[in-house]
């Protein structure tokens, strides 16, 4: 297989009309990436990429991502087998952010919190304390201390 290269960014045509990746990374050399299910379309994750993580997603066709809180590269699944197998990438018009279409190995979860998507709560009524968020999710798909057990909570507060 080739090494995938990016094309470098010359024209706005050749970047919106062309046929040639040009990616734009941000400052810190990340893109967005919007991750759908492929069967149900629904939104599973945004995550980030970096050219490493692209460029491995697009040899591989599963996706590895780039965490901005640990600053490491890193494959979806590598610790909970829920690996996103790539079924299709999009880019959008000025070649700024992503769209993968995945389809989900192991447990068909996606969220570290055990839900399938990660977005599992809407936000619903304005109060003095605050927006409060309902959960669109019954259940979670899997328990995250069985999966994850003793990892540290990705998230920083």
């Amino acid at each position: 297989m080739n090494k995938v290269i990016f094309a470098k960014r010359e024209s706005i045509e050749q970047v919106e009309e062309g046929k040639v990746l040009a990616p734009k990374f941000d400052l810190n050399g990340i893109i967005p990436a919007v991750v759908t299910e492929t069967s149900s379309g629904e939104v599973l994750m945004l995550g980030y990429m970096n050219e490493d993580s692209l460029r491995k997603t697009i040899e591989t066709k599963e996706a590895y991502y780039w965490s901005r809180s640990r600053e490491v590269l890193w494959k979806k699944g590598d610790s909970s087998g829920m690996i996103h197998e790539v079924d299709e990438i999009l880019i959008d018009d000025d070649q700024d952010s992503l769209l993968l279409k995945v389809t989900i190995k192991g447990l068909g979860a996606s969220c570290h919190v055990g839900y399938k998507s990660c977005f599992y709560r809407s936000l619903q009524n304005v109060t003095e304390d605050g927006v409060e968020l309902e959960f669109t999710e019954d259940e979670k798909v899997f328990d995250p201390e069985i999966v994850y057990p003793g990892a540290e909570n990705p998230t920083k507060l």
